[in-house]
């Protein structure tokens, strides 16, 4: 549902383009609207798994979805604003979306196989749940 949103998003044509581009170079160079930038897309998020759950997704999942949903639109969006890309804002989403795709479905070996963290060694939660991976991170 969130992938077809994304695609389905209309403002994202090409005579927009050097607007969004000029606009995010304002953004970028001032605290106070990155950071009101952050609570737009805080609360799109919000609104999102608001829909998700009105459609019968519950919780944890319609949050972290929502939120996986926003992170694809931040990097297609930041992918079509880039002066040297010229592809389509739906085909940036789905790109985007195949690569989250690809991260999240990525096999974990299992502690054993890996080997426990040295001797002494706490890990933090998230460095626990990456511990196991087969590429190391």
């Amino acid at each position: 549902a969130v992938a077809t949103a994304l695609e389905a998003v209309e403002f994202f044509f090409p005579e927009r383009r050097e607007y969004s581009r000029q606009r995010q170079s304002i953004i970028s160079a001032n605290a106070e609207l990155q950071e009101r930038e952050l609570m737009k897309l805080a609360s799109l998020s919000v609104a999102l798994a608001e829909v998700l759950r009105g459609r019968g997704v519950g919780d944890p999942a319609a949050g972290l979805t929502a939120d996986a949903g926003m992170a694809v639109f931040k990097v297609a969006f930041e992918c079509w604003i880039d002066e040297t890309t010229q592809r389509d804002f739906r085909e940036l989403v789905r790109t985007a979306l195949d690569e989250l795709r690809a991260v999240t479905s990525h096999p974990f070996r299992s502690a054993p196989e890996f080997g426990a963290p040295p001797a002494g060694v706490q890990l933090e939660p998230r460095e626990r749940l990456l511990w196991g991976r087969k590429d190391g991170f």
